[in-house]
């Protein structure tokens, strides 16, 4: 991938050197490489004449996993426009705010909402003619994605990646993980999210077969195609983890001569589960990345040969620098504690209509996180600054939360936190502390009013009454005092 300026060209090329090789497996129909060049013109063509996107248009894109997205994801690349990936269970509230705050065209592949705005359906291709569409590749510093995260202050941000940035997150994952061209893997994540959709750049820049699984939900699913495909990778969220070991025990440890790889990320995987999978998987690359969608898999640990720091986040990925500075910008010496910032190709510059000197520190990006550089080179994540909750991987803001609630009848005011999943399954879950000013109101009565308000993630697990939120004299929430209650 040297020398291109983007994923979809290196999948055209890849059209051209390997057209016969399966690229993407979903439940009957597969696709080869040929045919995902053959779609993506296709959807380019419809894209344009049908929907009248153009370049530097902003298109809000469902993430559905199936093949329909993937083609559809590349082809607004390959138009020049900007995909802004969404989770198909995205709440009006959010959905509106990306809409207005990026002036999107139109949105593809949302079957349902609220909102008065128009939604398309994926293209369907069967049948069409591929033959004769003019095409020009991207630049590499033209914007590909925006993906929205939430910030501290709970507005979201829009994370503004180049194909530059894409390039270079693949190359550096491929270049650690090993990937090779023979690889066939299982996605089974999320991909609104950065992890997702990056496995599915890695594996078709590189050449491999991409098999699409709804989840890990249906266990003996995914062990069939293991074993029917021959599968090589994986790539899990450690709550996935915690629930095919809750439901197989061992099971995985069957695959342990096929196994060449799985890749880790997106939450802490405890030190027990680490040592549980080596022994499993002895012969397996078992990797774990550190990483945020602003600067994807900056940091990367293989638990077999460096077993002695396994309770780190790794040394810096291929072709990233990672610093530890403080609070006014000055770097730190090993074994001082300060902000984990990160640099190279794979990082932003800038975030969706944001001014960007207050998220770096010269070209190092400020991670938000607290670490250290110990002895031998690795990092070490002390704790987070930001105040999100990571529920089997998918990060949110309190305040979101909080807001709605604090919209119920008979609510004074309420603080949300994370707290350990009492089922060993999703890491965190939220837990809400409520003051309310109504004596008659009961928990089911919020439960009910957040009913459609929040995605089901983000909907409390747990719920406690207060007498008052602890603050500090300024009026801040002081939520450290609340995460042992």
């Amino acid at each position: 991938m040297e020398n291109v300026n983007s994923i979809v060209e290196q999948v055209f090329i890849n059209s051209k050197l390997i057209p016969d090789k399966v690229a993407i497996i979903h439940g009957k129909k597969e696709v080869t490489y040929r045919s995902l060049k053959e779609y993506i013109l296709s959807a380019k063509m419809y894209l344009e004449s049908t929907l009248d996107i153009r370049k530097d248009d902003r298109i809000v894109l469902a993430t559905d996993k199936n093949i329909e997205f993937i083609y559809t994801y590349f082809a607004i690349h390959l138009i020049g426009a900007i995909a802004i990936p969404v989770a198909v269970d995205i709440n009006d509230e959010r959905l509106c705010f990306v809409i207005e705050n990026t002036k999107s065209k139109c949105i593809i592949g949302l079957s349902t909402t609220s909102l008065n705005v128009q939604t398309h359906k994926f293209p369907i291709l069967e049948g069409q003619q591929f033959s004769n569409i003019e095409y020009h590749f991207p630049e590499k510093e033209d914007i590909s994605d925006l993906l929205f995260t939430t910030g501290t202050t709970g507005i979201p941000k829009g994370v503004q990646l180049t194909h530059s940035n894409l390039v270079a997150s693949a190359r550096n994952i491929n270049e650690f993980i090993g990937n090779k061209e023979e690889d066939i893997e299982i996605i089974a994540l999320p991909i609104s999210h950065s992890f997702g959709l990056g496995r599915i750049r890695c594996a078709l820049s590189k050449g491999s077969t991409l098999i699409l699984l709804g989840s890990f939900a249906s266990v003996k699913k995914l062990f069939r195609l293991m074993a029917l495909h021959n599968v090589s990778g994986l790539a899990m969220v450690p709550s996935a983890w915690q629930f095919l070991k809750k439901m197989s025990g061992d099971r995985i440890s069957e695959f342990k001569d096929q196994l060449k790889y799985i890749e880790f990320g997106s939450a802490f995987l405890p030190l027990e589960d680490k040592h549980v999978l080596m022994k499993y998987l002895p012969k397996t690359r078992i990797c774990m990345h550190y990483g945020l969608t602003e600067a994807s898999r900056s940091c990367f640990i293989e638990f077999h040969s460096e077993f002695e720091q396994l309770e780190t986040i790794g040394k810096p990925s291929p072709n990233v620098e990672v610093k530890i500075f403080d609070s006014l910008g000055n770097e730190l010496a090993p074994g001082q504690e300060g902000e984990i910032c990160v640099k190279g190709e794979h990082v932003l510059n800038t975030y969706w209509k944001l001014p960007s000197e207050d998220y770096f520190y010269g070209s190092f990006f400020r991670t938000g996180d607290f670490g250290y550089c110990n002895e031998k080179g690795y990092i070490v994540l002390a704790g987070r600054i930001k105040e999100t909750i990571n529920v089997g991987g998918k990060k949110l803001n309190p305040m979101e939360v909080e807001t709605q609630i604090d919209l119920i009848q008979g609510v004074e005011e309420s603080v949300c936190v994370g707290i350990p999943d009492k089922n060993g399954v999703l890491g965190e879950v939220v837990k809400a502390f409520v003051v309310k000013s109504d004596e008659k109101l009961v928990f089911e009565d919020i439960k009910t009013a957040l009913a459609g308000k929040l995605e089901s993630y983000k909907m409390p697990v747990e719920y406690e009454w207060i007498e008052e939120i602890p603050k500090t004299k300024s009026g801040k929430i002081q939520r450290l005092k609340l995460k042992g209650n």
